[in-house]
């Protein structure tokens, strides 16, 4: 006769019940990743902080009284009305066109001297292609005022046949901004490699043609990013042309707004930084359209590839 035991059976797990410390905090705080108010938060006053004395400029350059404090309706006194607006007083049509020709010409030279440049280092591993990386590096890192007084010393005392003025000014702004160029295309040419160029080597091009067919199409996208980089920054630069100005026709923009607003600058001051803020997002903009515009078939096929994992 067998006789059968039923085991009892054992009561069902419960879930740990959460501790009264836990219970004490709001759920963002358990876990801030899902909802971050805390970084939401200080974004937007970060973002704030730093729009809204942009935002009071540009408002006061349309402003149709002669104060520079308090808004008085909207006009354009300042910009194309008043004989001392920023396109009929010749002293700051004279720093537009010096600023834009400045910026122009600094880019047109730094960024073809850069490419060449990231392509040599590129090509060349020996102990002077490392050195000419960290001369490059070190232009870089270095604070601007330091190039700024530096070219100021070599131009008074050693290249005293530079004379402060035009040409000192864009030897030494091409001499800074030639680094941005450089960073970009190698990062570039990083990203690439070097299978494309011996692909067309072995199809049988030369390597000045495989250079010329192959790879530089593939650097278009950071060359038009270096080139709105080197414009935009060129554009408001203020340090290093302080110091290697010459006479009044050769200030810049940002050192006639820094001249006139250590006195008591007309709104005219107002939209000249204006300006200057429109042509700088103006460039970065088309560089971000021409950047996409080519790379697009490069993203067509990474979302093509991750699609087929």
């Amino acid at each position: 006769m067998s006789v059968t035991v039923s085991r009892p059976e054992s009561p069902p797990i419960e879930p740990p019940s959460t501790t009264l410390a836990q219970k004490r905090k709001p759920r963002w705080w358990r876990d801030p990743w899902r909802k971050p108010r805390i970084l939401e938060t200080v974004t937007w006053m970060y973002l704030a902080w730093s729009i809204l004395p942009v935002s009071i400029a540009v408002l006061l350059s349309f402003n149709a009284g002669r104060s520079n404090s308090t808004f008085q309706g909207f006009g354009l006194t300042w910009w194309n009305q008043d004989p001392d607006s920023l396109f009929k007083d010749p002293d700051l049509h004279q720093a537009i066109f010096q600023t834009l020709k400045l910026s122009t010409i600094t880019m047109l030279v730094a960024v073809p001297l850069g490419v060449m440049f990231a392509i040599g280092i590129d090509r060349w591993h020996k102990r002077p292609a490392r050195a000419a990386n960290f001369v490059m590096l070190l232009s870089f890192v270095m604070p601007e005022i330091i190039i700024g007084v530096a070219m100021f010393l070599v131009f008074q005392y050693l290249l005293k046949f530079i004379h402060l003025g035009t040409v000192a000014e864009l030897l030494g702004l091409i001499t800074f901004q030639l680094s941005y160029p450089v960073i970009i295309v190698r990062a570039r040419l990083l990203s690439i490699g070097r299978e494309y160029e011996e692909a067309a080597m072995d199809l049988g091009a030369p390597p000045r043609q495989s250079i010329r067919r192959v790879l530089l199409p593939l650097l278009y996208p950071a060359i038009f990013a270096s080139f709105a980089l080197v414009f935009a920054d060129t554009i408001d630069d203020f340090v290093t042309v302080n110091y290697l100005h010459g006479l009044a026709p050769t200030e810049p923009m940002a050192v006639k707004i820094y001249t006139a607003a250590r006195g008591s600058p007309s709104p005219a001051v107002n939209a000249a930084a204006t300006l200057m803020l429109v042509s700088t997002t103006i460039v970065i903009v088309l560089g971000f359209l021409l950047y996409r515009h080519f790379t697009k078939g490069q993203r067509a096929g990474m979302h093509d590839f991750a699609a087929q994992i």
